[in-house]
């Protein structure tokens, strides 16, 4: 327990150890409050088991901020959550590197605009850079909050409407001698995860499941609904030697505005030809007229496979990872690079974590980076390289949004070393 320089209020850190002891209702009143910030339904105990079966699984630590008393009410619920952990990024050609991932960011509206946001992200993000790790992260809610912060949208996502009518026609089946099997979704649990786990390996931006993936794509718990959930169906398809490489989640919701709909929960293909023979397989479900999905490449091949693209029509596009550097050094050494040469970069950051100039190095492909006293070329802030990071947005954007500075040479040169190679593409919210 530590008093803070904001009145009034008391900082704990919990585990989902913390569920079994002396501090159980501090937890549960976490917990709680994070629903309440979410607008989700009160805990129940299924949803508190399965949330701690998944804190604990990945080691998940909690933070918030309690009323040091209250005049009505319950004291063991904060009136702010904040949860980090550590994960994995495949920054590209399939190098993973340590991801320190942020979650159940909430304020309540009776404690906004007293700085508890910001106490709690710097001390968390100072900590994470203490302990050696170069990239943070999350999934934003809203699109104004984290740019301060350090935090750029580094991939993006298209949520789509696929008409499954006979309009519906691959220009030619999908290659390879393939086959798919339907598989209840506990049982095809493992699999599932097996064929995600090589898709991160393979993929720029990819990111693993959390532990609370488990009971959902699984069926066991649906943490909305509250229950199990049994209209989730799976669809696994194998290559020719029998082995999973690619598998599909989705339910049927019946008649959606007079059509029949089914909603993919996740579609993960190894090969294009498992991507297209999974898009063909939802396409052939009974009753069905629609194909709805969320997580949607900006650029997939099931466009430029159908006679006709507009067969898939874009109902919203979003950005899902935002990614925040904390070690110059170590994340551009992480990352690969498409052109040789030199350039000093200075990075602006407002919490002043990686303010300074880095001489950046670039030869078949690596960088060498080191701090440096030579003036900057390029400039850009925090934010800036957050978004530039996994290649999602060129450097010719970023400077006619007036987001890169520099002179023309320096950065024609900034764009030859760091544009290129293939489109980000992470579908793992948390």
């Amino acid at each position: 327990m530590t008093t803070t320089e904001l009145p009034g209020l008391i900082f704990h850190t919990l585990t989902a150890e913390d569920g079994d002891g002396d501090r159980a209702a501090l937890l549960r009143g976490w917990n709680e409050a994070l629903l309440r910030g979410f607008h989700e339904g009160r805990l129940s105990e299924d949803h508190e088991r399965h949330w701690l079966e998944a804190t604990r699984a990945d080691g998940i630590r909690m933070t918030g901020a309690w009323p040091s008393s209250v005049a009505v009410g319950d004291a063991a619920m904060p009136v702010a959550t904040y949860a980090s952990w550590g994960g994995e990024l495949n920054v590209g050609a399939g190098h993973r590197v340590p991801l320190h991932m942020i979650s159940d960011v909430t304020v309540s509206p009776t404690h906004r605009r007293r700085g508890l946001l910001r106490r709690l992200m710097v001390d968390d993000l100072r900590r994470a850079q203490q302990q050696g790790l170069a990239l943070a992260a999350l999934t934003a809610s809203e699109g104004a909050i984290y740019g301060r912060f350090g935090f750029g949208p580094a991939t993006r996502l298209r949520v789509v409407e696929v008409d499954v009518t006979s309009r519906f026609a691959l220009r030619q089946p999908p290659v390879g001698d393939g086959s798919l099997e339907l598989v209840e979704p506990e049982a095809a649990w493992e699999t599932m995860r097996a064929v995600m786990e090589r898709h991160c390996s393979a993929t720029r931006g990819a990111v693993p499941w959390p532990a609370f993936y488990e009971p959902i794509m699984s069926g066991r718990y649906d943490f909305d609904a509250g229950g199990p959930n049994k209209k989730s169906r799976v669809v696994v398809h194998l290559d020719a030697h029998g082995t999973a490489d690619g598998f599909a989640v989705y339910e049927h919701a019946g008649q959606v505005e007079g059509r029949g709909t089914v909603d993919a929960k996740a579609l993960v293909g190894l090969t294009d030809a498992a991507h297209l023979a999974l898009w063909r397989f939802l396409a052939d479900v009974d009753l069905t007229e629609r194909v709805r999905f969320r997580r949607h490449r900006e650029v997939d091949p099931l466009d430029w496979a159908l006679v006709d693209h507009r067969v898939v029509r874009t109902t919203s596009a979003y950005d899902l990872l935002w990614l925040r550097v904390l070690d110059v050094v170590a994340a551009l050494e992480a990352r690969p690079w498409y052109g040789d040469g030199t350039v000093v970069l200075g990075v602006e950051d407002s919490l002043g974590l990686t303010d300074g100039r880095w001489r950046v190095s670039v030869s078949e492909g690596r960088a060498d980076v080191a701090p440096t006293d030579e003036p900057a070329e390029v400039r850009l802030s925090a934010e800036t390289l957050g978004a530039l990071y996994l290649g999602g947005i060129d450097v010719a954007t970023l400077t006619a949004a007036g987001r890169v500075a520099g002179e023309d040479g320096a950065l024609e040169q900034w764009s030859a070393m760091a544009d290129g190679g293939p489109a980000p593409y992470c579908a793992t919210g948390f």
